[in-house]
C-alpha cells in the first residue's frame, strides 16, 4: 500500500511537467538585500538561487530557492549575525512562487504576485514590478522586491542600541533559458 501511495504522489507532482507547454531553468542570479541604519549601510548577496518554471495553457508557474546561508555581506560576523536574527538554521532557505501569464512580449514590464516563504513566515507582496529582456534564447528578468523585516516577524537587529530600518528591500536580477 505504502508503494501506490509513493508513486501516486509522485505522478501528482509530476503531473505539470508532463503537461508543460514549456520549462524554465534559472541559470544565473543575483539576490541582494539592503539594510540601513543611521550610521551605515550594508548589502548581502546570494548567487546560489536555484529556480524552475512551468508553463501550460498560457499562464506559468515559477520557484526560486535560495539558500539564507549562501548571502554575502563582506562581514563574516554580519553574516553570522543575519543567520541567527533570520533563524536560518530553523528556515535554511528562502523560497519565491509566483504564477504568471506566459508573456507575449520579449521586453517591458511585468507585475508578479509573489509569494515569499521565510524565517518560517508566508508573504504575499501583490504586483510587484519587474522588467523582462529577452535576447535570443536567454530571457533576463530584474527587479526590487519590498520586503521588511516586520512582515517576516523579524525583530531589528541594533547597533549602538539604534535599531536598523524595517526596510530590507531585495533587487533580483535572474537569467532564464527556456527549455
Amino acid at each position: 500500500m505504502n508503494a501506490k501511495l509513493i508513486r501516486v504522489a509522485l505522478l501528482l507532482a509530476l503531473s505539470p511537467l508532463a503537461l508543460a507547454d514549456r520549462q524554465w531553468l534559472l541559470e544565473q542570479s543575483t539576490l541582494t538585500y539592503s539594510v540601513s541604519h543611521p550610521l551605515h549601510h550594508a548589502q548581502g548577496t546570494s548567487h546560489a538561487a536555484h529556480g524552475q518554471g512551468v508553463c501550460h495553457d498560457g499562464f506559468c508557474d515559477f520557484l526560486i530557492a535560495v539558500p539564507v546561508k549562501s548571502f554575502d555581506s563582506g562581514d563574516s560576523t554580519r553574516d553570522l549575525h543575519m543567520l541567527r536574527v533570520t533563524r536560518g538554521t530553523q528556515f535554511p532557505m528562502v523560497t519565491v512562487h509566483t504564477r504568471l501569464r506566459e508573456p507575449t512580449i520579449p521586453s517591458g514590464t511585468i507585475h508578479a504576485d509573489l509569494e515569499i516563504q521565510f524565517a518560517g513566515q508566508a508573504v504575499q507582496y501583490r504586483q510587484v514590478p519587474f522588467q523582462l529582456l529577452t535576447q535570443g534564447g536567454e530571457t533576463k528578468i530584474s527587479g526590487t522586491i519590498p520586503a521588511t523585516l516586520s512582515d517576516f516577524h523579524i525583530k531589528p537587529p541594533t547597533l549602538l542600541t539604534i535599531p536598523i530600518k524595517n526596510a530590507i528591500p531585495i533587487r533580483v536580477e535572474t537569467s532564464w533559458r527556456s527549455q
